[in-house]
């Protein structure tokens, strides 16, 4: 029988090596040095990789930096770290040199694993990091110049033996990530193994994995989403990981992969529900034949009869290789008219809720008990509450569980201010009903105050803007001003292919008039389903779309307000 209890990640590796053998693990669909391991060979490589770090040098508990797309030698790196009592700092790839650079001088990190990119971006920079001593490339077959060959490094060294392995702590810090590179603003968030291994499993309590599911991983590894949910995940349930090429190429790799499970953020998943969408309107048969069928099957499914939609929607289901067996949507708060949409054709989509401070999933809907506009019922590894509700029940949400980091790194004082007697503040307001379903209102930061007193959720507004096909994205914020204070403003990103595709169709010129009187009237449209002090006083059409994170969240923060 398959112990599926873990102390830790290297007690994990080993189980999964032990238990799913030759079967395929983690596989690469660009090329690379190191393009497949079954669970066998990841473990022998980590035995591998491990002794050739010790031979050169590096000591327990010394810090390791890994930087590149997602790819296996990423994870086989990850763990590597994990067996061998390493600390290890994964950095976001997409991230400006500069705030690289300054991720590996906050960090101390000792030593850095990179791609050939990374390593030609550090070769660019004239700052000294004294601590870094080792570099290591992904890419190069054989050392050269500073930097060595991980691929050299690996195929020159035996194996360690499983019992020389060092005993892991998992109470001490393993994972040291941080969500800003920013000189003054990087935040150093301390995970332990305890943490990942303890959210890990309740993850899977809550959504069994099989060894028998395969999944697409299309969202950056460094983040704490992808890399539990999408990556150590699978590895402890003896699944396969298949690393996307690149967005562009989604499409193709959902045909040759045929996943079953892939975890995404709602920009990814709202841009192809609106694909598919459109698709249907372009043909008025198709579309009303399509609705009358979502209408049949809704009313089938009624008397449990599930099978039909995925036999009328194949086309539909084809798109994603045709063996999906559920969607995840996590990151941001997805539009629940896109989850029920995927759920009308049959795929399943349900949302979470997380941040990387509790490793990082807090709630997650269950296959069998899912709500649409909720994130879900808490994972059984934590607790949640709600803290100076207002009188809609609508507070602070804190957590508290095994699965709860550390602290900041080198800031007592923040760590302080976030966890109180074991509690996180996660900086979120919602409320939990009946059944324990949570439901995310916003970020207390984004928060405005009305006239009247009352919360306006700058989220809640965006949601309903966001709706028109007219619109690609959009910030609510309030704004000063003389007369009345503080009002709701918002700044548009019109949707220009859908606009060019307007005119076209009614042959008529598209201009900034046309523009102008189109969001309007999408605002007045929004504004008629919000309560007066909800509603959106002042409207600033962009030119550009908002600058983005690597999983795809506005960064509010940089927003000139008007």
């Amino acid at each position: 029988m398959i112990d599926k209890n873990i102390k830790n990640l290297q007690d994990m590796l080993i189980k999964s090596a032990n238990y799913y053998g030759d079967k395929l693990a983690l596989k690469d669909l660009k090329d690379t040095p190191i393009k497949m391991l079954t669970f066998n060979e990841l473990l022998v490589n980590v035995l591998k990789f491990g002794n050739a770090l010790k031979n050169l040098g590096l000591k327990e508990r010394e810090r390791i930096a890994i930087i590149s797309e997602n790819r296996v030698q990423w994870g086989l790196s990850y763990l590597t770290c994990a067996c061998f009592n390493y600390i290890v700092v994964p950095i976001d790839a997409h991230l400006h040199p500069s705030e690289v650079i300054n991720i590996l001088h906050e960090s101390q990190a000792n030593a850095i694993i990179c791609d050939n990119h990374w390593a030609e971006q550090l070769d660019n920079s004239d700052v000294e990091l004294k601590n870094l001593r080792i570099k290591i490339n992904m890419d190069l077959i054989e050392k050269k110049d500073e930097y060595l060959s991980m691929k050299q490094l690996i195929d020159k060294t035996l194996p360690e033996s499983v019992n020389e392995l060092p005993e892991i702590n998992p109470d001490d810090l393993f994972e040291l990530i941080f969500t800003s590179g920013s000189i003054g603003k990087a935040k150093g968030v301390m995970l332990s193994q305890k943490n990942l291994a303890t959210n890990l499993m309740s993850m899977v309590r809550a959504l069994p994995i099989y060894s028998t599911d395969r999944f697409l991983s299309i969202l950056p590894i460094h983040h704490t989403y992808e890399c539990t949910c999408g990556f150590l995940c699978p590895i402890y349930s003896g699944a396969s990981v298949h690393y996307s090429r690149s967005f562009k190429y989604l499409l193709e790799d959902f045909q040759s992969e045929q996943p079953t499970i892939v975890l995404g953020v709602p920009l990814i998943f709202d841009k192809i529900f609106k694909r598919i969408w459109k698709t249907i309107k372009e043909n008025r048969y198709k579309h009303f034949i399509v609705n009358k069928l979502i209408a049949f099957t809704n009313l089938l499914k009624k008397f449990g009869m599930n099978d039909f939609k995925s036999l009328l929607f194949k086309q539909i289901h084809e798109k994603f290789g045709g063996q999906v067996r559920v969607l995840i949507v996590g990151g941001a708060a997805p539009d629940p008219e896109v989850i029920k949409g995927f759920n009308e054709f049959g795929i399943k989509l349900i949302q979470g809720y997380g941040l990387t401070e509790t490793s990082p999933i807090l709630t997650l809907n269950r296959l069998e008990n899912s709500n649409d506009y909720s994130a879900g019922q808490p994972l059984d590894c934590c607790q949640l509450k709600i803290v100076n509700p207002d009188a809609d029940g609508i507070g602070e949400i804190w957590a508290k569980g095994d699965n709860v980091m550390l602290g900041y790194f080198n800031n007592e004082e923040l760590t302080k201010e976030v966890i109180q007697d074991g509690w996180f503040n996660t900086g979120d307001l919602g409320y939990l009903d009946e059944n324990n379903f949570l439901y995310i209102k916003g970020r207390k930061k984004n928060v405005i105050i009305a006239k009247n007193g009352k919360n306006v959720f700058p989220e809640e507004i965006e949601d309903l803007l966001n709706k028109s096909e007219f619109v690609l994205e959009s910030v609510v914020y309030g704004e000063k001003d003389e007369k009345e204070g503080e009002i709701i403003a918002a700044q548009i990103v019109p949707d220009t292919e859908y606009f060019i595709k307007y005119a076209d169709e009614n042959k008529i010129k598209l201009d900034e008039k046309l523009l102008n009187d189109i969001i309007s009237k999408v605002v007045k449209e929004t504004n008629n389903h919000l309560t007066s002090y909800k509603q959106i006083k002042k409207i600033y059409i962009r030119d550009t779309e908002f600058e983005k994170t690597t999983t795809r969240k506005i960064k509010r923060y940089l927003i000139e307000k008007k």
